[in-house]
């Protein structure tokens, strides 16, 4: 057997062998199947996981972006005509939110944590400076006496709102965005002080926010099952809530949306508990995204999470007290706001009926802007980039004993919105990039065996074609006439052709006689 053959059948043999492997690798789906195994394993809340640090510690800065309603026309307002607000921010605050107080619980298959935030200003990041830009805005103290008030005799009321009077209070506020913001003491909040302790003489947005955390939750730590990794077990105590009227609206599901299990796919929907909405909200998958060189799956909150119960009946026990809903793209979170008449939406009401849009002048809702958001990688479950956005508001109407509010038409006024946002560092999204290469080759190793196999196989079909081409060429030009002419010898027998120069080569017993 020749070298070129022993080539032919060698490479045969192989390109048989790999092909073999590759495609029962392929369909066995071994390394794709070992990959997702060692990932269910290796994500989870424990000490010796990789992911624990960084969920303790958050690497990705979040920041915290302001904006208010500034109020332009707040005469026309009050006589009946539709108020006028202009939107002012930014104003940026970098978040701080490691985790404290962690303990492992039930054999390391449950953790508990505190979350507490702090914020500190970022003047290059805002458009102004806090403590001189003024705000003018709905006075909420009086709006939430007022509210307080309504159950009581008219005679009552009516002298109440001449006493608020004497304190120079209005339903209209001036102030600067830090003490709406921060906190300023309150005339009408000192008054009360003084004969309840316990109410607090201070009011701001975010009064006491700064340094505090939101409850005490208990976390699954994925141990046992992949699927409950960070899933939310309890929040101050509690496995569901009490607040709203239906035992499917007061479950607590999901996670807090700092974590999700990994391997996610488009189809499912996935659960974040808001403990400022005091719900949980779902999301659905929207498109495929990428972040600094990472495919990721954006989720966002589908249309009916603040739908209408007459268009969602699930969203009817957000309907405190039972059977009182307003209508889309709003809720009212009253019942975990001490009473208050506050309702959240998304940003200038995006999603919303288009009758809270068209009762203030000035809003302009987008879904660029004002879209809460979620970009995961798929495989680990990891958030790449988030985007929380979401307004204040509250219920203003005519309540009978304060003149004020006379002409007032009911209006769900916008307050402000925040806009919390962040994204992956360079460094992590480094070590993403090459965890998620290695992922990937490891996972298609076996079409690499295939892809070798194919090569080789169109190797082997070009040997062989160019062996049987050399062969026959072989065998032809051994017996190939070149000329036609049988030139006579003058001393050749009569009949017998000349040989020289006839063939190229002669036969075996011509040769001979040479």
């Amino acid at each position: 057997m020749t070298r070129r053959s022993c080539a032919i059948y060698a490479t045969g043999i192989v390109c048989a062998h790999l092909l073999i492997v590759g495609i029962a690798l392929v369909v066995a789906q071994v390394f794709q199947t070992t990959i997702h195994n060692r990932l269910k394993k290796e994500i989870t809340l424990t000490e010796k996981s990789q992911m624990f640090e960084s969920w303790k510690n958050p690497p990705p800065p979040v920041y915290m972006e302001y904006y208010f309603f500034n109020v332009t026309n707040p005469e026309v307002f009050l006589a009946g005509g539709r108020a006028a607000v202009q939107q002012i921010g930014p104003y940026t605050y970098r978040e701080y939110r490691p985790r404290e107080n962690v303990t492992f619980l039930e054999n390391g298959t449950k953790v508990y944590a505190l979350n507490p935030k702090t914020f500190v200003f970022m003047r290059e990041k805002s458009v102004g400076d806090p403590e001189v830009d003024i705000l003018r805005t709905i006075n909420i103290p009086l709006v939430v006496v007022m509210n307080e008030l309504n159950s009581y005799s008219f005679f009552l009321r009516s002298f109440i709102s001449i006493y608020i009077k004497g304190l120079g209070a209005t339903l209209f506020t001036t102030r600067t965005v830090h003490e709406y913001l921060w906190g300023f003491k309150d005339p009408i909040l000192t008054k009360i002080h003084s004969m309840k302790p316990d109410v607090d003489e201070y009011f701001g947005l975010m009064w006491k926010k700064n340094g505090t955390h939101e409850g005490e939750f208990v976390f699954n730590t994925g141990e046992q099952d992949y699927m409950e990794y960070g899933r939310i077990d309890t929040w101050n105590g509690l496995k569901e809530m009490t607040f709203w009227s239906s035992n499917q609206s007061n479950m607590i599901n999901g996670t807090d949306g700092a974590v999700f299990h990994p391997l996610i796919n488009r189809n499912e929907l996935l659960y974040i508990f808001a403990a400022d909405l005091c719900r949980s909200i779902h999301l659905a998958y929207v498109k495929d995204v990428e972040v600094k060189g990472i495919q990721a799956y954006r989720f966002a909150p589908p249309d009916d999470v603040l739908m209408s119960p007459v268009d969602n009946p699930a969203n009817e026990g957000f309907c405190v007290p039972a059977g009182q809903c307003l209508g889309t793209g709003v809720l009212k979170v009253s019942v975990c706001r001490q009473g208050a008449p506050i309702v959240v939406s998304f940003p200038h009401f995006y999603q919303a009926d288009p009758k809270y849009i068209n009762a203030i002048e000035g809003l302009n809702p987008n879904k660029e802007d004002h879209e809460t958001y979620l970009d995961l990688q798929p495989t680990t479950g990891v958030p790449i980039r988030a985007c929380k956005r979401a307004q204040l508001n509250v219920i203003l109407k005519r309540v009978m004993g304060f003149p004020e509010t006379k002409y007032l038409n009911e209006t769900i006024f916008p307050i402000m919105y925040v806009n919390e946002t962040a994204t992956v560092d360079d460094d992590s999204a480094a070590q993403m990039r090459t965890l998620l290469l290695i992922v990937t080759l490891v996972s298609n190793f076996p079409l690499l065996i295939v892809g070798m196999g194919l090569i080789l196989l169109l190797v082997l079909v070009v040997l062989f074609c160019r062996n049987r081409q050399k062969k026959t060429a072989k065998d032809e030009t051994a017996y190939t006439q070149v000329s036609d002419k049988t030139d006579e010898s003058p001393d050749a027998p009569p009949g017998q052709p000349q040989k020289n120069g006839s063939y190229i080569a002669m036969d075996p017993v011509e040769a001979q006689k040479c």
